[in-house]
């Protein structure tokens, strides 16, 4: 068996991250060889991650500076890593060891962690717009388009991380209902709007596909009223 804990610490020093780490559950299979030649196999989850590497979870961990195979069990690719430092609670105790990539690989972790990173580099255009003073209309309408995005986002990664953790994933649906009918509420003001400013009589293309579902959305919504009572 592994020890425990890694052995030859001195190794490990502060975390050097060159990008930015991002909160993703990806379960692993962990192959490595000990100088004495021993071999082992482990599963472990990686907690954060990014290009570069991950935060590592696991019941025995490797001894620093040992290279290992990690395989994503979620995908079946796999990657070689080099054990790169231990983290530890203030009262001594191992969160994790940090691994290192021995060549960087987005696309190694899979989905999760690109739809965290595509949200993060939305959210950084957003304040690039602000500080370019974009004309309050555009940018509402493009921070209102990325909190959709952000939001969708974030139930495609809950998702997945219940199917992980073997929870019932059903639930997400709800909650994507939910976002919608923020949304379309939000539009809803928002072309009333449009329509008070613009004139109402200017005929514009595709409103009467608008007032056509409108209409079916008003019948729908009267009748689930009347089922409530």
């Amino acid at each position: 068996m592994a020890p425990e804990k890694p052995p030859a610490e001195k190794s490990s020093g502060p975390e050097q991250r060159r990008s930015s780490r991002f909160p993703v559950v990806v379960p692993l299979e962990v192959h490595w060889r000990e100088a004495n030649g021993g071999e082992f196999k482990e599963e472990a989850q990686a907690t954060e991650v990014n290009a570069h590497g991950a935060l590592l979870t696991m019941r025995n961990y490797p001894t620093m500076g040992v290279e290992a195979e990690l395989q994503n069990l979620l995908t079946g690719q796999e990657a070689r890593a080099r054990m790169a430092a231990v983290r530890r609670t203030r009262g001594g105790e191992i969160q994790g060891i940090a691994v290192e990539l021995v060549a960087p690989d987005e696309s190694f972790w899979g989905l999760n962690f690109q739809l965290r990173k595509t949200s993060a580099e939305l959210l950084r255009l957003e304040k690039g717009m602000k500080i370019a003073q974009i004309d309050p209309v555009i940018l509402r309408e493009f921070q209102e388009a990325v909190d959709y995005v952000r939001k969708t986002a974030w139930a495609v990664q809950e998702w997945r991380e219940r199917q992980i953790q073997h929870r019932d994933p059903s639930t997400v649906f709800s909650l994507l209902t939910l976002e919608r009918i923020r949304r379309a509420t939000t539009l809803t003001h928002d072309l009333l709007e449009d329509l008070k400013t613009h004139g109402e009589g200017r005929v514009t293309e595709g409103v009467n596909e608008l007032h056509q579902a409108v209409e079916k959305l008003h019948e729908r919504l009267s009748q689930y009223f009347r089922d409530e009572k």
